[in-house]
């Protein structure tokens, strides 16, 4: 069978910016026919993210990713619909997921390593599997439970960097949801700031790029900064922890300004900026994703009771046609929103699920029976 697929054409190197010619679109082929244990599927949506900007390089610099290889094909989180199954757990027609997904039109995947998806659970929109309910979505709720310290009732006051983000903008909506009393976010343009403010609920929006952030950021949290969500690092994050109180907490989750340049994850802090953060016994762990998949099942139906009630505000940008995903991965650092490209239409799957559901009243809760790979954040 002839298909389409993307393959790494070149490094940008460690310091350089990647570029839509870093990848490149060809045809193969695949077998036409699948061995026990193995699934068909057709490929219709792909997420663009920016860890994925790591994976670039020889040496990803983590223990948890690893680097795609020259003339192969690139692969990341995925989702697609069942064409043919010689597993058990799947017939065609089912949606399922993998965080290992092929950048292919079509691919022959173990079975063992998908996910099965039902669309009730986010109102019939596949791609937030991708997104708000899935790997970006648990690393802003977990992130926050286990690293923030968030109380209900405690007054707390929580800056986001890299708000306007798919991570960042989830995690200052989860904040407010777990008991912030006060959220603040930081974004590079005053579209992202109002967009944030009007419809994401944040109290207040800096734009880093526009006049002091720290004059900013004392008059919009006078009493100091409690959780800081950091998805950005450099020196907007120095500003945020020069006024940050007494025993508040950092939640490391990305360092977006640095992905392009070689230095250590995470970057350590300057001498300055660390001598305040022991003074204050400020928390600065790590935070990954993949040590908490013991609380993933509860912590998915969590975040689709929030979409569901409307309580979780969620943007995407959907592109069309996999001859676009290389490009999304300089424009996915500091995106207004999760990059989706949409690889193929749905088509009558769709209505099929739909069917199930009203045939049978009551759907089956979401079992994720695999671990994730690939944190986003």
């Amino acid at each position: 069978m002839i298909i389409q697929r993307v393959v790494l054409n070149s490094r940008p190197g460690k310091n350089g910016v990647p570029v839509a010619e870093n990848f490149r679109l060809e045809e193969s082929t695949i077998a036409d026919a699948i061995q026990a244990g193995q699934v068909r599927v057709r490929t219709l949506y792909l997420s663009v993210d920016p860890y994925m900007r790591c994976r670039m390089n020889e040496d990803t610099g983590s223990d948890y990713l690893l680097p795609w290889q020259l003339s192969e094909v690139a692969d990341g989180g995925g989702i697609g619909v069942v064409e043919e199954s010689k597993h058990d757990s799947f017939a065609k027609g089912d949606f399922v997921m993998s965080f290992n997904w092929p950048w292919q039109t079509v691919a022959i995947l173990d079975g063992s390593l998908l996910q099965k998806l039902i669309p009730q659970l986010v109102n019939g929109r596949l791609s937030y599997f991708l997104g708000a309910a899935g790997i970006t979505g648990l690393t802003a709720l977990l992130g926050i439970k286990e690293k923030g310290h968030v109380a209900v009732g405690a007054n707390q006051t929580m800056v986001v960097s890299g708000a306007a983000g798919a991570c960042g903008s989830l995690a200052g909506q989860i904040g407010r949801l777990e008991g912030c009393s006060r959220v603040v976010g930081i974004a590079g343009t005053d579209e992202k700031c109002s967009i944030l403010v009007q419809e994401m609920g944040f109290d207040a929006a800096i734009n880093y790029k526009k006049g002091n952030v720290a004059e900013q950021l004392r008059e919009f949290c006078p009493g100091g900064v409690d959780v800081y969500f950091d998805n950005v690092g450099g020196d907007i994050s120095d500003t945020v922890i020069s006024q940050m109180n007494q025993n508040s907490h950092i939640i490391l989750c990305g360092q977006i300004s640095q992905y392009n340049k070689d230095v250590p994850y995470p970057p350590p802090l300057s001498p300055d900026i660390e001598k305040i953060r022991k003074e204050r016994n400020i928390t600065r762990e790590r935070f990954l994703v993949l040590n908490y998949m013991d609380k993933q099942e509860a912590s998915v139906l969590q975040l689709c009771q929030w979409i569901q009630e409307g309580k979780l505000k969620v943007r995407e940008t959907v592109v069309e046609g996999l001859a676009n995903i290389g490009a999304g991965i300089n424009s996915s650092i500091g995106a207004l929103a999760d990059d989706i490209i949409l690889v193929s239409e749905i088509q009558s799957a769709v209505r099929f699920v739909w069917l199930r559901k009203w045939r049978f009243g009551n759907f089956e809760l979401m079992l994720f029976k695999t671990p994730l790979s690939n944190s986003a954040c």
